[in-house]
């Protein structure tokens, strides 16, 4: 079973423009996503996906695999896509963040090991344990909630589940809340069915393209991770990955 990573990197960032370029103490984020790509053990190959040159260049610059693709698409699941039909000798196909430095190849494997092992799931993705209200009332840090068997229920910028009959603050001791990392492992197959599907209501609402898939009928496996992830998205979240490193 061959295995992909594709890294989908724009340069048009609405709060953060040029995003895969800036710097983290001297290696550029695209760079950073790539080598710890490059680590994962169940990825045979890892390439960028872009549209724009300066990024392609860049990743020919430190020596990295790297594709040009349409400036039309919406989303990194439709940029997996289009390399995803073009490179048909793959089974599963990974789409990594570009904008998450510090994801580390284990977390990588912990998307592919499923859908290695259990022909029934079709995609894969993952998931962490939050510790504190802040976080769980955070509008931008996606929820997810699953079934007994792993499987996403459902999705949201809001706390859920809804714990009633409690005052908020006591809301992180009394359920489980988990973070979704965008993370996400697919059949080919899969991925080339759910990138033509048409935008759902629920996604228009939440803005996250997976309830899409679910509410077309695909299910999502959540495997689990204790390990923290740093998206960027904001000047403020490059800040904070730099001082990360300086700490490390």
């Amino acid at each position: 079973m061959k295995t992909l990573g594709i890294i989908p990197a724009r340069y048009a960032s609405t709060r953060l423009p040029g995003k895969p370029l800036l710097e983290i103490a001297g290696k550029s984020i695209i760079e950073r996503v790539y080598e710890q790509a490059k680590k994962a053990s169940l990825l045979d190959d890892v390439i960028v996906a872009t549209d724009d040159e300066r990024i392609f260049n860049h990743v020919l610059h430190f020596g990295g695999t790297v594709q040009m693709t349409a400036a039309s698409h919406q989303s990194g699941t439709d940029r997996c896509a289009e390399l995803a039909e073009a490179l048909a000798g793959y089974d599963l196909i990974v789409n990594i963040q570009g904008d998450e430095p510090f994801i580390q190849p284990s977390q990588i494997d912990l998307v592919i090991q499923p859908l290695m092992d259990h022909q029934e799931f079709s995609i894969a993705t993952l998931a962490k344990p939050l510790h504190t209200n802040k976080e769980i009332f955070n509008p931008n840090i996606v929820k997810v909630v699953m079934n007994k068997n792993q499987q996403a229920l459902y999705f949201s910028r809001s706390p859920i589940p809804y714990v009633r009959n409690l005052d908020e603050s006591e809301w992180e001791q009394a359920a489980l809340f988990l973070k979704h990392i965008g993370l996400y492992g697919f059949r080919r197959e899969v991925l080339l069915q759910v990138a033509h599907l048409p935008v759902s209501a629920l996604e228009k609402s939440e803005s996250l393209e997976q309830l899409r898939w679910l509410e077309n009928g695909f299910s999502i496996f959540v495997n689990k991770t204790e390990l923290e992830t740093i998206g960027i998205d904001t000047m403020e979240d490059l800040e904070k990955a730099k001082k990360l490193l300086e700490k490390k």
